[in-house]
């Protein structure tokens, strides 16, 4: 019995079960074909954006750690807004030193309110900062969703054309069943192949996305302290 189905498997090709689906099946198949294109391209697209940035980010951090004082550092330690840690530290010290100057004009003088405007400042950057990390993510989450339910639609598609032949022709030869069945098992397996890949990547992003922002948070609060201290 295997010997009888390995010529029969060798000879059919994806192509060629391609060719028997009706023209709604090849469109859903196509359009999968397209969705795990922009599914892998997200995938690799966002893994190497986090690395490119956890990397710009640890060596800011070394190089504010070195720094005896934060808020009379020059402006060039705040024009790297492109690295998530610079922003921060740009929104925080720019915020203080707006409000001291506030404060001037007033004839006030109020370390703490400084400090709460920088505090507020670091929460406002960390929330865009966090929005940063998380882009593309919900159109792979929807991908993931939604690729398996694109496949079953063409799974009962190519079941109902499959029985509408039987219908039409009065006959159960395999003739009649084969396009609808063809394209039945090729959209479901297109939908699988769609969503596995897209699922494991997602929860990988989902996990270095959640790490980067944990770690954006303890810089914001050491950042603030260490501002405090400064004030005080």
């Amino acid at each position: 019995m295997t010997h009888f189905l390995s010529p029969v498997l060798a000879s059919t090709s994806i192509i060629e079960v391609f060719d028997r689906c009706d023209t709604v099946d090849k469109i859903i198949v196509v359009g999968l074909a397209i969705f795990s294109l922009i599914a892998w391209t997200i995938m690799f697209g966002k893994y190497f954006e986090l690395k490119r940035l956890r990397r710009f980010n640890q060596n800011f951090d070394a190089h504010l750690r070195d720094q005896r004082a934060l808020l009379d550092l020059p402006e060039s330690f705040r024009n790297k807004r492109a690295i998530p840690y610079a922003d921060l530290f740009a929104d925080a010290v720019e915020s203080y030193w707006r409000a001291a100057a506030i404060g001037k004009e007033r004839g006030e003088v109020n370390p703490r309110a400084r400090l709460e405007h920088a505090e507020n400042a670091l929460q406002r950057a960390v929330s865009r900062q966090t929005l940063r990390y998380e882009s593309s993510m919900i159109f792979l989450a929807s991908i993931v969703s939604g690729a398996p339910f694109i496949g079953l639609l063409g799974t009962v598609w190519g079941v109902m054309e499959a029985f509408s032949a039987v219908a039409t022709q009065q006959t159960a030869g395999i003739q009649e069943l084969a396009p609808g069945v063809s394209g039945a098992m090729l959209a479901t397996i297109a939908g699988l192949v769609v969503a596995i890949p897209s699922v494991f990547g997602y929860n990988l992003l989902l996990g270095h996305t959640r790490e980067m922002v944990t770690d954006l948070e303890n810089f914001a609060s050491s950042l603030a302290d260490r501002i405090e201290l400064e004030t005080i």
